[in-house]
């Protein structure tokens, strides 16, 4: 992610951040300061009735109370018909542990000892890793499962001609319809049924955990009037299965998105290509009407003049060469030539037509303007002539 994309992304967070902020300050802080009112209200009332009551000594015990009910304590267990509730029963104790691994942590219970807090990092740190594998396990195949079940509702719609597009978005909006029916709606009238709330206390429990943001205002299980002890343990197990179908949303909305991603860049593609082919139409249209530009006009060029005659030289006469030293020629062969003493005379040898020319009486041709001519190679020296060759036979003189 580049980072004008990430600080883009990071500013439009903090703006959602700071648009709830007021959202929640604006509908919750009345009604915490009318709270607040009517427990001053209640405790003026209550030292009227008592007198015998100090206030510092009510305000104490109003903060034990509190704290005591922070740690798990109900007063409703002090009747005898719930003498023998405990907030850390096997299946409560059983909940806890799976409201850890599960990272949703209501906070209705928390841990008092020292002991208890210290097992609790290390559980933590070993059980979240080993749920968010079983959490990805189960999304799969559950997610497998709908898909399946959807793809044949999708051939029989296939089948009744109904065109492709329309298809894909059927099944996708069948698959959110099951999911939701099976994980929010269902368990939404569990809770209500079993423990009481309203409809839409029992649907906030269900997004709050569903969601793993657990607040801990409401809790399954935990009145006191709820007595079996299998009931938690099935409410961590909708957990899960509520937990892996909303991985496989978030899974098929992200595939869903890489495709559309890549639909795009190809579409994107192609019309920058047909824009192309558009102007350089356009283009050679407004070239043929205005008509073909003459081509800038160029340099004149000066006429070549002929080369100057070469100085007659004395018929017979070899051209005279360039002092060279030369080793004496062999008796087996004719004499040859002898390499140059330094490398800027290599140039005779390989031209040879500059010696051709000379001999012929031409110069060479002036070079064309704007080109530098290199001057002239040294020539070649005349070869010494050997023993005359053997006439062929037949060949007359």
């Amino acid at each position: 992610m580049r980072s004008t994309t990430l600080l883009a992304l990071l500013a439009l967070v903090l703006l959602y951040l700071v648009s709830g902020a007021l959202v929640f300050q604006a509908l919750e802080q009345p009604h915490e300061q009318q709270a607040q009112r009517e427990l001053g209200e209640v405790r003026e009332k209550f030292l009227r009735a008592h007198p015998c009551v100090n206030d510092q000594d009510l305000g104490l015990f109003i903060k034990d109370v509190a704290d005591a009910l922070g740690g798990g304590a109900d007063p409703d267990i002090n009747s005898t018909s719930n003498s023998n509730h405990s907030a850390w029963d096997l299946g409560s104790a059983f909940f806890f542990s799976g409201t850890i691994i599960t990272t949703i942590g209501y906070g209705n219970a928390a841990l008092r000892t020292d002991a208890g807090r210290l097992f609790c990092i290390f559980y933590a740190l070993v059980g979240i890793p080993l749920f968010g594998i079983l959490l990805a396990g189960v999304g799969d195949r559950l997610g497998s499962s709908l898909r399946r079940g959807i793809g044949h509702i999708e051939a029989i719609f296939l089948k009744w001609h109904v065109p492709p597009g329309l298809v894909r978005i059927l099944s996708a909006v069948l698959f959110l319809l099951i999911g939701c029916l099976l994980f929010v709606l269902t368990p939404t009238f569990v809770f209500c049924y079993v423990e009481g709330w309203s409809k839409l206390e029992a649907i906030y429990f269900v997004v709050v955990t569903l969601t793993t943001v657990g607040f801990g205002d409401y809790v399954a299980g935990a009145s006191p009037n709820q007595s079996n002890a299998a009931y938690q343990p099935l409410v961590w197990f909708w957990i899960l299965l509520g937990l892996a179908y909303f991985a496989s949303v978030l899974t098929t909305i992200g595939n869903w998105l890489r495709v559309v991603s890549r639909r795009t860049r190809a579409e994107m593609g192609g019309l920058t290509a047909q824009a192309a082919s558009w102007t350089g139409t356009v283009t050679a249209r407004v070239t043929q009407r205005v008509g073909p530009t003459a081509p800038p006009p160029l340099e004149k060029e000066r006429p070549l003049l002929p080369p100057p005659p070469c100085p007659a030289q004395p018929a017979g006469r070899p051209p005279s060469p360039l002092p060279v030293k030369a080793e004496p020629p062999s008796p087996s062969s004719p004499p040859t030539a002898s390499a140059l003493d330094y490398p800027s005379e290599n140039l005779a040898f390989i031209d040879e037509s500059s010696d051709t020319q000379s001999e012929r009486g031409c110069a060479l041709p002036r070079a064309p303007r704007g080109r530098r001519r290199p001057p002239n190679p040294p020539r070649k020296p005349a070869r010494p002539r050997g023993p005359g060759r053997p006439r062929e036979k037949g060949v007359p003189v």
